[in-house]
């Protein structure tokens, strides 16, 4: 990968009607890589990518492309670099798909705007790349948000450019087509050594699409890292000021807060085996007690998360004695135990005599039936 920066800022100051909202921002991405903004709502995102691409005028400070301050150049000249995919909401009356798709290649076309059929082809690939052949002859009006999002990357494809500039891409896409989109980029950063600047809501995508994140947050870029630095339980609930629920950086999701009370049920899980109950729960209202689990057992994060009470032990050890005696009382206190774990080995013999325990006390249930007469 190419060490030198093929976008960036140089002491970047952005903001509106000369009043600024961000100061001194030097951020830059390389040929061949993700750099990803995120941040709450507000915190000046788009702002950022829109002065980077000139929508918006600079307050003080430079954007250099390619080695050039980006205010000398053409616009003709940074249409054949740079490619835009923006939120802002384009109009295309009387115009199909395969037209504003083609409007990809007007950098390359002669004052007429006419296509050669190298160009149609350039076009064709493009829109087959993001899987919008069955909708590429419909008016681009009469089609959903997410089609137009899908048409208006086509567009940027047909520039092959050298980077490309998106403000939240996926956010009027299903999942199948917000994984698509990100695979399709992945290919191109990989393939052709393509530069992407992208901002995202949805941390999970953020995580696992980026090779560098730039954090945005109370009028300043608060922090630039990798991924594995950045998302963190701590970290992202500070970023974001999350007080009702917390950040899951194992899952890259967040989860909801515990509903508090008094346990009604015990859960013995295990394995991965106890999240959709502990979720469902929570859906529901009930407070439960959850163990003995692990630090590392999978269920673990979210049983931390979710749970009113956890029977819990450190990473990779066995229960002890005291472990196991506390949670066998607890459970008979409540008198409702739900057992998610579908079979017990060697290493989880301490919920093996719980199950066991629940089973010849007469307090085990099935979950389903549970969960079913908390709904009711």
């Amino acid at each position: 990968m190419n060490g030198t920066y093929y976008i960036s800022t140089e002491r970047m100051t952005v903001g509106y009607d000369g009043k600024p909202l961000i100061e001194n921002i030097e951020i830059g991405v390389r040929r061949g890589e993700i750099l990803t903004l995120i941040g709450p709502n507000g915190s000046g995102k788009s702002t950022i990518l829109k002065s980077m691409i000139k929508q918006l005028r600079l307050i003080a400070g430079t954007v250099v492309l390619d080695g050039r301050d980006m205010a000398g150049l053409k616009e003709r000249d940074i249409a054949k670099k740079l490619a835009i995919v923006m939120t802002d909401r384009i109009k295309g009356e009387l115009m199909t798909c395969r037209d504003i798709a083609a409007t990809g290649r007007y950098p390359y076309t002669g004052r007429l705007g006419i296509l050669s059929k190298e160009d149609k082809a350039i076009v064709d690939a493009a829109i087959e790349t993001v899987h919008a052949q069955d909708f590429a002859d419909r008016p681009f009006s009469a089609i959903s948000d997410g089609q137009r999002q899908r048409i208006l990357l086509a567009r940027a494809i047909a520039q092959q450019p050298e980077i490309i500039v998106l403000d939240e891409p996926t956010s009027f896409l299903d999942v199948k087509h917000k994984l698509e989109l990100l695979d399709i980029l992945k290919n191109m950063v990989r393939e052709k050594q393509v530069a992407v600047i992208v901002s995202l809501h949805e941390l999970d995508l953020a995580e696992k699409i980026s090779d560098r994140v730039v954090c945005v947050a109370h009028n300043r870029i608060d922090r630039c890292d990798t991924p594995e630095n950045i998302f963190t339980d701590a970290y992202i609930s500070e970023l974001y000021g999350i007080e009702n629920g917390s950040f899951n950086a194992l899952f890259g999701s967040v989860e909801l807060p515990a509903v508090s009370g008094v346990p009604q049920v015990f859960v013995i899980g295990g394995g991965g085996s106890g999240i959709p109950v502990y979720r469902a729960l929570q859906r529901a209202g009930v407070p439960f007690a959850a163990g003995i689990l692990a630090e590392s057992d999978l269920d673990y994060p979210v049983a931390k998360a979710l749970a009113a009470e956890l029977y819990e032990i450190p990473a990779f050890s066995t229960a002890t004695e005291a472990a196991c005696s506390a949670a066998a009382e607890r459970m008979r206190s409540i008198g409702k135990v739900l057992c998610t774990v579908p079979a017990f080995g060697e290493t989880n013999a301490a919920n093996k005599d719980l199950y066991e325990a629940a089973k010849e006390a007469g307090i085990l249930t099935g979950a389903d039936a549970f969960l079913k007469g908390v709904e009711a």
